[in-house]
């Protein structure tokens, strides 16, 4: 059972013996009488060595048949060739022929009928005693059955009945002239010893060795896996892990925390909304990272405290130490390796880190570069403060001169027209005309009394008309007073015109100086909510033990690095060998 088991493992197959096509020697049949079904001896099985026609005889090509070949209808035609019968047996033969049975069928049922030692003289002769004697014609042999027919085929007679000549040959043969055509035997299969044993013997060892060439291959490859992967993976990685922990210089990292901030004025409308919150100075954090690592800050660092002179040290191990004729840009390189700035946009806080050979020197580098970062503060918004104070203060200016230009030319029309306000003129010569306007209608209607007298006194009359004229005249002279000049001075209408636009001009100056001044102090305000403060949160404190280097984290890494290095080189190189060889 295990070998079996295996066999099927591997797809292995039993050997076959192949089945060759049969050629049979049908001798000149000697006409003799038809012997009875139940006396008929069992036909002589069929030479293995194919003799050669003899003369007068027919050759009989019966094809090799799989069942769907050809040879089914050579197998039906040889079938068809039977000796003369009685009526009722001719009558079964026919209605078995009229089922349509194939080779294969046939010579199953020829098999059965020889492995029962029944004398069939044709394969349907064979169907029909097998159905007589109550047994599957195409009942499947085992091949303990099969091995056990040489035995059973020795011990029954041999002697084949004689066959009468056919009127015409059957389908699917190929005939040789000849005196007569006899009706193929009966061929049993060929007598070869039990290969059962030695088979699964075979099987075994075959099984048995092609596992051992499997397990030496998957050897060889888990071997040569294993070196590829310790030359790529393990030896960088031991070199790394060496580096880190034996030769690499400890370095210290000094952390710190600052945070940008600004004044709260009571802010109305949509500018309130983000005062107070870390939106509000989110830019200038960003300008002030940006600041921080950038090249401007290295220069200034180098020259202030000799950042430069400090990594060009002997005692730092090579891989780490700047070379002594470095670039700029080689020395930007190491600044930006161990100054390292981050800013928190959820908390506004901007985080610093400062690496150096020493813990003194780490925390000293750090506090220059807040300080750098509080200038750079000053300067992001000193412009916007001074600008918007240098306008408001230039709006103010020159109203106030406007307002002091307009009083000046009301105090000249003042001092040209000799009067300090022309409303007060007008005021009292309309005064005055009033009161003699007033004596005028009295003395008019005295005048009228006097007149509606029969004999009015004459001498009362004259003073009274004359009084009425000077009234009226002088009436008239206040009158032209009010809108002519006289001697070549203004108009009182002409004075007080200008002095009413005077005195609006500089009502209007005063209001536009109200109003710059008011402005003035919006700026001021404003400029002050734009000064913006630094505020450290956390300050720089040298550390006692080194930061770096993180031997155990780093030799992970390299490790990692590597084995994806070599997954996709591998990867990359089996596709491209299954392109080249598809």
């Amino acid at each position: 059972m295990i070998t079996k088991l295996k066999a099927s493992r591997y797809n292995l197959r039993r050997p076959e013996v192949p089945v060759q096509p049969r050629l049979a020697v049908v001798p000149d049949p000697a006409p003799v009488a038809d012997p009875p079904a139940a006396a008929a001896p069992r036909p002589a099985p069929r030479p293995a060595a194919h003799p050669a026609p003899e003369a007068g005889g027919e050759m009989l090509f019966d094809t090799y048949d799989d069942g769907f070949g050809p040879g089914r209808f050579a197998s039906a035609a040889a079938a068809d060739v039977a000796p003369a019968l009685d009526p009722a047996m001719e009558k079964t033969l026919d209605d078995i022929r009229r089922e349509g049975f194939t080779g294969r069928q046939l010579r199953l049922a020829r098999r059965v009928a020889q492995k029962h030692n029944l004398p069939a003289t044709s394969d349907y002769d064979a169907i029909r005693l097998l159905r007589q004697n109550g047994i599957d014609p195409f009942q499947r042999s085992t091949l303990l059955d099969t091995a056990a027919e040489p035995e059973a085929a020795a011990a029954a007679p041999t002697a084949a009945p004689a066959l009468p000549p056919p009127t015409a040959p059957g389908r699917g043969l190929m005939a040789i002239p000849g005196d007569a055509v006899k009706l193929p035997q009966t061929v049993k299969p060929m007598q070869v010893p039990s290969t059962e044993v030695r088979a699964d013997v075979n099987h075994a060892a075959e099984i048995l060795k092609i596992q051992k060439d499997i397990t030496r291959r998957r050897r060889k490859r888990l071997i040569l896996l294993a070196t590829r992967v310790s030359f790529f993976i393990f030896l960088p990685t031991l070199i790394a892990a060496w580096y880190f922990y034996m030769i690499a210089t400890p370095f210290y990292a000094t952390r710190s925390e600052f945070v940008i901030q600004q004044s709260e004025p009571a802010a109305a409308g949509l500018g309130g909304l983000f005062s107070g919150t870390q939106f509000a100075t989110s830019q200038d954090s960003i300008a002030v990272q940006g600041y921080l690592a950038s090249r401007d800050a290295m220069l200034r660092l180098d020259g202030d405290v000799g950042f430069r002179a400090h990594f060009q040290d002997t005692a730092i191990d090579p891989i780490q130490r700047l070379a002594a004729d470095a670039s700029a840009e080689a020395a930007y390189k190491v600044y930006k390796n161990n100054v390292k700035i981050a800013y928190d946009p959820t908390e506004g806080i901007i985080k610093l880190e400062v690496v150096a050979t020493n813990p003194e020197t780490s925390a000293t580098w750090a506090r220059q570069l807040i300080t750098y970062a509080e200038e750079q503060v000053d300067k992001l918004t000193k412009r916007l403060r001074e600008d918007q104070m240098k306008g408001a203060r230039e709006a103010y200016e020159n109203s106030e001169a406007e307002a002091i230009a307009a009083q000046r030319r009301v105090l000249e029309l003042q001092e040209k027209y000799k009067t300090v306000s022309s409303e007060v003129e007008v005021s009292l010569i309309s005064a005055q005309i009033g009161q003699l306007d007033g004596q005028l209608s009295q003395d008019r209607l005295s005048l009228a009394q006097m007149e509606a007298n029969q004999n009015p006194n004459k001498a009362r009359m004259d003073p009274l008309i004359r009084r009425i004229a000077t009234l009226e005249n002088e009436i008239a002279l206040l009158r032209a007073k009010l809108t002519e000049g006289a001697d070549g001075t203004e108009s009182i209408a002409t004075v007080q015109g200008e002095l009413l636009i005077a005195q609006a001009d500089v009502q209007t100056r005063q209001l536009l100086l109200g109003q710059s001044l008011q402005a003035m102090e919006t700026a001021r305000a404003e400029a002050n909510r734009q000064t913006r403060y630094l505020s450290i949160s956390v300050s720089p404190t040298p550390p006692d033990e080194a930061t770096y280097p993180r031997a155990f984290e780093n030799t992970l890494v390299t490790m990692f690095i590597f084995a994806g290095i070599y997954l996709m080189i591998s990867m990359t190189v089996a596709i491209l060998r299954e392109q080249v060889s598809s």
